[in-house]
């Protein structure tokens, strides 16, 4: 039984990769969580994985944490991962996302230990995109256009730094949007269905709020990104990175359309300034033949049905 450390386990992405560990059976899970995170994500899991208080932020714990689980395979997702909170709170995203990193990396090698890392980096990373570089490949230019991207950048260039210096082995994992049940209602795919089981239960006025609807964004289902994330640490090479996505492309206005298209209420759309960026990624779309090449994956699951479930899964909170 392969001993697995998920940080952020009680996270969108990291309660989904232990449904996937549990399912495949071959794997002693460890999940990390801060005393106040929100476990919400993981009641269905209780019993069935170990929890451990840590605070990657702090080396001490850190280091403590990783002597204790001394695990063959760590899935690295905690992370200050929304894009508007990273404008208002810029230190603290910095903060979080790459001292954490930092403290990880330098507890596996102080410690010796011979583990391979996933790093979930990001598609936010390559910002502002020309329309001849579409679909993105991992050889693009980096130009990050928040501070969370900024940080997602750190992050990954530590993975090869930490690899090319230390030969700490860490497969980098660049994921473009990926959505479906659980996901965070300040997400906008997840925001859009929430706001529409909030009108159909009458807790708010038939008036849906959006901002940029022109956006592009590559969607991959969540079951099918966890999936991909075990075989990053399966089948790729050491300090790599790889695009994870779906190689297709859908507008926040399509996306919405859809949504919409599943209820029988009569909702009006009103654009709210606020939920506009000071700057905004114009097209995501990521060519994933890197990442298909080394590990034969691909995706299984229809952007449709991601939409559907988590549509059904806001209904039913």
């Amino acid at each position: 039984m392969r001993r697995v450390l998920v940080t952020g386990v009680t996270g969108f992405a990291g309660s989904h990769l232990v449904d996937y560990m549990l399912e495949r059976g071959d794997a002693e899970i460890f999940g990390i969580l801060r005393w106040r995170s929100r476990t919400e994500n993981i009641e269905h899991l209780a019993g069935k994985l170990t929890l451990l208080e840590c605070d990657l932020r702090d080396a001490a714990s850190t280091r403590d944490t990783l002597e204790k689980v001394r695990p063959d395979w760590i899935f690295h997702l905690a992370a200050q991962s929304f894009v508007p909170t990273s404008w208002s709170a810029p230190s603290e995203s910095l903060m979080t996302n790459v001292l954490g990193q930092v403290n990880i990396f330098e507890a596996v090698r102080r410690l010796n230990l011979k583990c391979r890392i996933q790093l979930a980096c990001s598609s936010e990373e390559y910002g502002m995109v020309f329309p001849d570089e579409v679909p993105i490949r991992e050889t693009n230019p980096l130009r990050p256009l928040s501070p969370y991207a900024v940080s997602k950048v750190a992050q990954d260039m530590l993975g090869y730094q930490y690899w090319m210096s230390w030969k700490v082995d860490s497969v980098r994992t660049r994921g473009f949007n990926h959505e479906g049940p659980r996901r965070g209602p300040v997400f906008v795919a997840s925001d859009f269905a929430k706001q529409i089981a909030d009108i159909e239960r009458g807790r708010k006025a038939p008036v849906l709020h959006v901002g940029n609807l022109e956006a592009k964004r590559d969607f991959t289902d969540v079951r099918d990104m966890v999936r991909a994330y075990w075989l990053a640490l399966e089948k790729c090479e050491p300090g790599e990175v790889y695009n994870i996505c779906s190689g297709t492309a859908w507008s926040i206005q399509k996306l919405l359309d859809h949504l919409l298209s599943l209820t029988k209420t009569k909702i009006e759309v009103r654009e709210d300034p606020a939920r506009l960026r000071p700057s905004d990624v114009p097209i995501l779309l990521g060519d994933n033949s890197k990442f298909v090449k080394a590990t034969g994956w691909t995706t299984t699951i229809p952007f449709e049905k991601t939409l559907a479930d988590m549509l059904e899964y806001w209904r039913a909170r």
